[in-house]
């Protein structure tokens, strides 16, 4: 699952590959924004954690599931 989460005053967003459902980065997300957690912390597919202070999120984009494509054959 793509996600893709704005930060404020920064001029890029922070783009990671998580294993996480739609519904269970949704759930983090509102835990953080409506104050029950200070930071969104997420995880991406590479065991690498994210941290993000609630106050600080712009946006929370949730992507699609991506599929890694293997091989030299046409797009």
């Amino acid at each position: 699952m793509e996600v893709k989460i704005g930060v404020q005053h920064t001029p890029r967003e922070i783009v990671l590959e998580s294993g996480l459902s739609a519904e269970e980065v949704e759930s983090a997300v509102g835990e953080a924004l409506g104050g029950k957690a200070q930071l969104l912390s997420l995880t991406d597919d590479k065991g690498r954690k994210v941290l993000v202070p609630a106050d600080r999120i712009a946006y929370v984009e949730i992507g699609e599931p991506s599929t890694r494509r293997v091989g030299f054959g046409a797009l």
